[in-house]
This record gives C-alpha cells, structure tokens and sequence, in this order.
C-alpha cells in the first residue's frame, strides 16, 4: 500500500507548511489527486488517519478533490476526459494524441490551521 508512504510525505509537508505559517496545529489538508496518479482516495484516507497520530496534524481531516483527466487534440483544438482505462483518442476528429492536461496531479492545495484556543 503505497498511500502510506504518500500519506506520511502530506503530514510532513503539511507540518512544514503549517509551521512556516506560524500556526502549530493543522484542522485540515486539502490535497489534489488526478485520476490517473495511481492512487486510491478510501486507501489515501485510512492511511492519513494512521501517519496523522502524534503530530501536529493529530486531529487534521483530509480534503481530497479529485481531478479528472483530461487530454488535448491539437489538430482540432478539443479538450476531452480520457476516462478510466485511459483512451487517448480525440472523440471529435478521431485521431490519437499524447497530450494528457489533468489527471497525473498528486499535490497539497492548502492547508486550514486549527482555530487559536480561546
């Protein structure tokens, strides 16, 4: 399971990002996942719950917005989703093409601090 070794990489960069902000605590990471990044969102999910406990981000909830993957037709200027299995074959000319827009992301969008105690 692979998601662990990427939901650790989040905690740490998250834990980073939160401290150079000045903040110790994180409610939140938002993080964008395309289709085809070879990822499972429950797997990424479940594993952020384990590599979360005893730091900073403790009690963060993981934000996942999924990115579709979208290629590009460049003889007729066609943007189009490429689906899972991939197919890359422009659905309005019908010619194939190798130029993927979206799909591939696998990065932290924001983070959200924890609310100052009162």
């Amino acid at each position: 399971m692979h998601e662990l070794s990427i939901a650790t990489a989040i905690v740490e960069r998250a834990g980073e990002l939160a401290r150079a902000d000045g903040t110790d605590a994180v409610s939140a990471v938002t993080v964008r996942v395309g289709e085809l990044a070879g990822v499972v969102p429950d797997a990424l999910d479940f594993a952020f719950e384990v590599a979360r406990d005893g730091t900073a981000l403790a009690g963060a909830r993981l934000v996942v917005e999924q990115v579709p993957a979208q290629a590009w037709c460049g003889p007729c200027a066609e943007e189009f989703p490429v689906g899972m299995p991939p197919f890359f074959w422009c659905p309005r000319c019908d010619q194939p093409t190798s130029d993927l827009r979206s799909g591939r992301e696998l990065e932290i969008a924001g983070i959200e601090p924890s609310p100052a105690p009162a």
